[in-house]
């Protein structure tokens, strides 16, 4: 049996670990710079504690809206997170996501893994939201 697909980006960001985390567990914050594939968030409910729940509600440039959530699996702050990550759409298709934070000088080396995936075709197109919504996130500390 071959290993399901996955992948990993990085991204060295202007901002302390500590504010990096922040930005991925204030709904707020969240909102203001994650836009994969020029998406907004629309909603966004966190409760970043191990067992707390998410979801994020994406409007797409077309106007239709797509609904991602899952679990938080584990949480260390500042330096850590892991959920699943289903959509909406598709829940039986649950993967899995690790944020790594490390300090780096003044700012965050950010190592973003997304795991078991379905198939290539969705690896490929998470690589892609990812990317874009990595690219925000450095907007963001600029």
């Amino acid at each position: 049996m071959s290993a399901k697909p996955s992948l990993t980006l990085q991204r060295r960001l202007n901002a302390a670990p500590a504010k990096v985390f922040r930005a991925w567990t204030e709904a707020a914050q969240l909102m203001n710079w994650m836009h994969p594939g020029d998406s907004d968030v629309t909603r966004a409910e966190l409760d970043a504690r191990v067992d707390g729940r998410f979801t994020i509600v994406y409007r797409k440039p077309d106007g239709r809206e797509i609904e991602a959530g899952g679990q938080y699996l584990e949480v260390v702050p500042d330096a850590k997170l892991v959920f699943t990550w289903a959509w909406r759409s598709n829940p039986e298709q649950e993967s899995l996501v690790t944020v790594l934070l490390r300090p780096d000088g003044n700012g965050t080396l950010l190592t973003l893994t997304h795991e078991q995936f379905v198939d290539e075709e969705t690896r490929d197109l998470h690589q892609s939201g990812w990317s874009g919504g990595l690219d925000s996130l450095e907007r963001y500390f600029a």
